[in-house]
């Protein structure tokens, strides 16, 4: 019954990791390195305005998320849409954006253990004899919900349905008169504003701490790979599948391995099916 339970926590841990990532791709495939970066940034931005503004919490929450978002949009408009079109300089790029943030967050001071955020929820309660801390269901709540709600967004709204058809065909959308590069800014702000949620979600259940940033990168883009770069749907599916083996290696062989499980699913996938499970990326036999 543990297993069912943290399997499930974790693995909407890791879609919420991972949807910010996928987003960006599949409307603009456009590898956003800093993705990591930007989710330890939005953490020290909510602690900023609780510790040092005295902001309440629900107003720092409100005020990370817009701020993370205009970041990311800025990022692309002012330097990957330079290099858009050109793979590798798209990830240096990036890259090189998210390490500064990083690094930048450690030159100012931001470091060690002492930045925590708050629990939405304090307590625990107890589940089939299984103790569960209420912010890990408010997780799994919330993480159910921004599922939803980006489902509905995608399909319901002008906006959603422009990203939607950016992500299908982006010639066949640009002929209709969508703008490339403004949903390709629509995608990273919201794709930024995803990690900062996720940030928001998870890092109370834990310390903010800049080495964070590299691991929820790994973790995003290993859900990608094995759902498939540019799928949505197949990054929640892939999530579920990594959640839950990273849980069964913590019981039976040790937490310091969970990383490895991460790793092991990346080069695994690019085997066995690069494309991912929902992938629409030609498979390798095809190219060859």
């Amino acid at each position: 019954m543990d297993i069912l339970i943290y399997g499930t926590i974790n693995s909407v841990a890791l879609a919420l990791y991972a949807l910010g990532f996928a987003m960006v791709y599949g409307v603009s495939r456009l590898p956003n390195f800093a993705h990591g970066a930007l989710y330890v940034l939005s953490g020290f931005i909510t602690w900023t305005m609780l510790n040092s503004l005295g902001l309440p919490y629900i107003v720092s929450i409100v005020l990370t998320l817009i701020i993370t978002g205009i970041i990311g949009a800025m990022i692309y408009q002012f330097v990957l849409i330079r290099v858009r079109g050109m793979e590798i300089s798209e990830i240096i790029a990036s890259y090189a954006i998210g390490l500064a943030i990083l690094e930048g967050l450690r030159w100012g001071g931001f470091r060690g253990v002492n930045y925590t955020l708050p629990a939405f929820i304090a307590g625990s309660t107890n589940i089939a004899g299984i103790s569960v801390d209420y912010q890990r269901l408010l997780v799994v709540a919330i993480g159910a919900a921004v599922v939803a709600v980006l489902w509905l967004f995608t399909h319901y709204t002008r906006i959603g349905l422009a990203l939607r058809g950016m992500a299908q065909d982006e010639r066949a959308a640009m002929m209709l008169g969508i703008d490339s590069d403004l949903m390709a800014v629509v995608a990273m702000g919201f794709g930024s504003m995803l990690a900062a949620l996720a940030a928001i979600l998870l890092l109370p259940l834990g310390n903010v701490v800049v080495e964070a940033g590299y691991n929820v990168l790994i973790l995003a883009i290993a859900v990608c790979i094995v759902g498939g770069l540019g799928s949505w749907m197949g990054a929640v599916l892939a999530a579920f599948l990594i959640g839950f083996a990273q849980i069964l290696t913590v019981v039976y062989l040790g937490a310091q391995y969970q990383m490895v499980v991460a790793i092991f699913a990346i080069i695994l996938t690019l085997i066995l099916k690069p494309s991912g499970i929902f992938g629409q990326q030609k498979e390798l036999e095809e190219r060859v």
